[in-house]
């Protein structure tokens, strides 16, 4: 009996096809039929059930599959200790990013080349999704690592997260908009305040001008935004969600005229009168001037867009990982923009004491 066998009858269980499991191993396809036909006259039974029209374990196949997990999970982790004594690191590291995540002031791709520079051994792989299934792949061990849009308040069960965005939301529109009116009306009958008399600016840029320039129109309240076309990121994004929840709060359901995953695509939209962007404020207010919007906050309560970084409560399975989460971390929160709000942020990784390289 060999290791490759093994390997090649868990790819085969875990794609459920011969030659998806092929592609995956990066062999031939009949390499791979004929080390499990060995591997099945070795022990004397049949392991798996190839006359459906996807490959499934049969009753010996199930018994064996804990055992051929283990066997490998043992002779990695002897290379991983043998690796550690030689002062090396290797292994694999799954990241998922929310579209639009990697911009320059989170700048992933340059933490991930200078952990490759680091640690050229360890290979990593990297994958755009929604937050939504991000998430779920986390918590199920598919992913070690998501930079994810957060919709709870609360990570799920079995994922930790360390928030490193949290802003308001805010409406970004045309100059002659109704919003913009509506905002002036209530900033003049605020007294000038922008918040309904409280004089903090507000929720959501408005009370500091579009761009940053101190003539904002002000704020309206989430219902304004009631029968409008609104142009907004996916379903099974963090953000989406966060404001389909609040109108339902508010009480009514967005009208979601178009949506995108590429939030420069929502600003655009916007700037030729096709509907309300609904963005987070600062961004909102950094893209207003160059397409001649407008940025219009909301009242309190004001729905806010999140984003975290998630991994797995008891931590990523291998030391590669849980060097590359600790080098992450460490990027993003030099450049986190957070509320000071000490309960939001994530408990430390398990393990946090195993450095680089150990």
């Amino acid at each position: 009996m060999e290791l490759r066998q093994l390997r090649y009858f868990l790819a085969v269980v875990e794609e459920a096809n011969f030659t998806r499991a092929a592609a995956a191993l990066h062999v031939a396809q009949p390499g791979v039929s004929a080390q499990i036909r060995q591997l099945e006259r070795e022990l004397g039974q049949r392991l798996l059930d190839r006359s459906g029209r996807s490959v499934t374990v049969t009753e010996a196949g199930a018994a064996v599959l804990p055992y051929a997990r283990a066997a490998l999970a043992a002779v990695d982790g002897m290379r991983q200790t043998a690796d550690e004594y030689a002062g090396l690191l290797r292994g694999r590291v799954t990241l998922g990013l929310v579209s639009g995540a990697a911009t320059h002031e989170y700048d992933v791709a340059s933490v991930l080349a200078d952990f490759h520079d680091d640690h050229p051994h360890v290979e990593i792989s990297l994958t755009e999704d929604t937050s939504d299934r991000m998430l779920a792949a986390v918590r199920e061990g598919r992913l070690d690592i998501a930079l994810a849009g957060l919709a709870e308040d609360t990570p799920p069960q079995g994922v930790t997260w360390q928030i490193v965005v949290d802003e308001p939301l805010a409406a970004l529109v045309a100059a002659d908009d109704p919003l913009v009116a509506q905002a002036r009306a209530a900033l003049a009958g605020a007294g000038g305040r922008g918040d309904g008399g409280r004089g903090d600016g507000g929720c959501g840029d408005g009370g500091r001008g579009d761009a940053g320039r101190g003539d904002g129109p002000g704020t309206v309240p989430l219902a304004a935004l009631a029968g409008r076309p609104l142009i907004s990121l996916p379903r099974g994004t963090g953000l989406r969600a966060v404001l389909e929840r609040a109108c339902t709060q508010a009480g009514f359901t967005p009208r979601v005229a178009f949506e995108a995953a590429a939030p420069p695509l929502l600003i655009q939209l916007a700037a030729r009168g096709l509907g309300v962007a609904v963005f987070p404020a600062p961004g909102a207010s950094a893209s207003a001037a160059a397409y001649g919007l407008r940025v219009v906050g909301f009242d309190e309560p004001c729905p806010r867009g999140r984003l975290g970084l998630a991994w797995r409560t008891d931590g990523p399975a291998g030391p590669a990982a849980r060097a590359f989460l600790a080098r992450l971390r460490a990027a993003l929160t030099a450049s986190a923009r957070v509320e000071p709000e000490p309960a939001r942020i994530s408990t430390p990784v398990p393990n946090q004491r195993e450095h680089e390289g150990s």
